[in-house]
């Protein structure tokens, strides 16, 4: 699997890269597309951004069936993987703190069923949204723009070039 970004603290104050040796956490995440070609968007209306599904990986688990698993669990569709995009690496040096999310483009099968959120997921609000690819990166983009929380800035910032790298994909 390639890489596709590294995001560190240089991304968004000034100064030099500095990468964390040792993943604090793995996880798989990406962009669910209907027969339309629309993307799933989870909004957490609580903070007013979009997000990507996806989530950590559990212990055991191979990296597709995680990816599939947080679909089901934040959508209640059950998702085919059809491309691979590959994975990006978040140094979070004020946390001491490294995620690598591998990333994908899954299509839905089938009919939505019950979905299953978290206590922080249901906190934060979070519903489903499809939408085009375009109004899509439009609302990501702008949750960027609104975001002032460190952590949330890279979650932001790595599904942002998640979902700019399915659309060269999808748009071919």
């Amino acid at each position: 699997m390639k890489l596709i970004r590294r995001i560190t603290d240089s991304d968004m104050f000034a100064g030099p890269i500095k990468i964390i040796k040792n993943a604090t956490r793995y996880a798989s995440r990406g962009v669910l597309i209907d027969e339309r070609n629309y993307v799933a968007m989870m909004c957490m209306s609580e903070l007013n951004l979009y997000k990507l599904p996806g989530g950590g990986i559990e212990e055991g688990e191979r990296k597709e069936e995680s990816f599939t698993r947080e679909i089901k669990e934040e959508t209640g569709y059950v998702a085919k993987i059809i491309y691979e995009l590959g994975y990006i690496e978040e140094h979070k040096n004020r946390n001491d703190f490294m995620q690598v999310s591998y990333c994908y483009i899954a299509k839905v099968n089938g009919e939505p069923e019950a979905i299953q959120l978290s206590a922080s997921e249901i906190e934060s609000g979070m519903l489903m949204k499809w939408m085009t690819l375009e109004n899509a990166l439009e609302v990501m983009n702008n949750s960027l723009t609104r975001c002032t929380d460190y952590s949330t800035k890279f979650m932001m910032i790595r599904d942002k070039t998640i979902l700019e790298n399915a659309i060269e994909i999808l748009k071919k």
